[in-house]
């Protein structure tokens, strides 16, 4: 079987959940440039092929697609006006699904979509395929009815993360490391300066032993502070030597459709501190047993938690690290391929 998709920008979880499938058939993967914030160096096998849109004109994409004959097109979200002119000659000859991350906010530019989804979407794909509930309330709107609606678009590579929860068990079963962890872009969005800001005032106020741990670049300047370490952009396969010496994850941002790296932490044994834009929170965090969520840009909210943290015993501290864990098993990179099987055995049937 071929697989073909339409891709925006790659990430190291969703070449590994294409892994999981190039053992069914030869997974293609026309895709954006790489971002030069997030210059990840992916690895795949030879059963993943992958095309740089920047080097096809559109007739030659046109052309590759004719000739690579997917059984099924998977496009992310509708952005690329490219991607959606080269969907629509296979609508209803194979399925064709367009995924997306966005919330239902009610915006007028949502309201319009919804308007004219019958022209540009209901007219070139059968599936919506989203990662979660909040998503799929949009995907309604959108026009798609719910039993051509998935969820569990994004899935973190699960063994990686629980193999990093293992030898986290092994060096810290009651002396955790007092570190908090954050790992995302250094943007206004993302909440990080709300975070340092949080913490630096914490240190004034209760200075205690505890540090936060920085991973990411971006626009923000990174706030100084002795107790804040800043590693830059750090490759996914040079992650553990520093994540393993931190305990909390937290994800401050103001916006954020879903965020994969809250399952990833969570599989890692994480107790999770999340701002409720957060939508992975929906299905990985259970509010008090595995961590806490506050308002976004809530620099009190956010202090206080780092606070309640800190107050917590080593046994509490297990207690939650054992259930993020047990939460991101909820979603594997197998039940993302089931998904797409499913979607071609249904629509062949029909």
């Amino acid at each position: 079987m071929n697989f073909l998709f339409l891709y925006t920008e790659l990430a190291d979880y969703f070449l590994n959940c294409c892994k999981h499938l190039s053992t069914k058939g030869t997974v293609h993967i026309i895709r954006w440039p790489v971002n030069k914030e997030a210059p990840f160096k992916f690895e795949h096998n030879e059963f993943i092929k992958i095309y740089d849109k920047n080097n096809y004109t559109f007739s030659q994409l046109k052309e590759l697609i004719k000739a690579l004959s997917p059984e099924i097109i998977i496009c992310s979200g509708w952005i690329d006006k490219d991607y959606l002119k080269l969907v629509k000659p296979y609508f209803k000859k194979i399925p064709t699904i367009v995924a997306c991350d966005t919330h239902w906010k009610g915006s007028l530019k949502q309201r319009i979509a919804q308007v004219f989804s019958p022209l540009f979407l209901k007219n070139r794909f059968t599936y919506a395929w989203v990662p979660g509930k909040p998503q799929q309330i949009y995907a309604r709107k959108l026009g798609f009815k719910a039993e051509k609606i998935k969820t569990g678009f994004y899935c973190c590579d699960l063994e990686k993360f629980n193999k990093l929860y293992c030898s986290r068990r092994e060096k810290y079963t009651q002396n955790f490391p007092k570190r908090f962890l954050y790992v995302g872009r250094y943007y206004d969005f993302k909440g990080v300066a709300d975070l340092w800001e949080a913490f630096i005032q914490l240190q004034t106020e209760t200075p205690n032993e505890w540090e936060l741990w920085c991973l990411g670049t971006g626009s923000l300047l990174p706030a100084e502070h002795p107790k804040i370490k800043h590693f830059g952009f750090v490759q996914p396969q040079d992650l553990n030597p520093i994540v393993e010496q931190c305990n909390v994850f937290i994800l401050p941002s103001r916006f954020e459709p879903w965020a994969v790296v809250v399952q990833e932490y969570a599989a890692a044994g994480f107790p999770l501190l999340l701002s409720k834009e957060v939508g992975a929170r929906e299905m990985f965090l259970e509010e008090g047993k595995n961590g806490f969520s506050f308002n976004k840009q809530n620099v009190s909210q956010i202090k206080n938690f780092l606070k309640k943290i800190i107050s917590l015993d080593a046994e509490k501290l297990e207690e939650m690290s054992r259930h993020s864990h047990t939460m991101a098993q909820k979603l594997t990179p197998d039940i993302w391929v089931n998904t797409i099987e499913e979607i071609i055995n249904g629509f062949n049937k029909n």
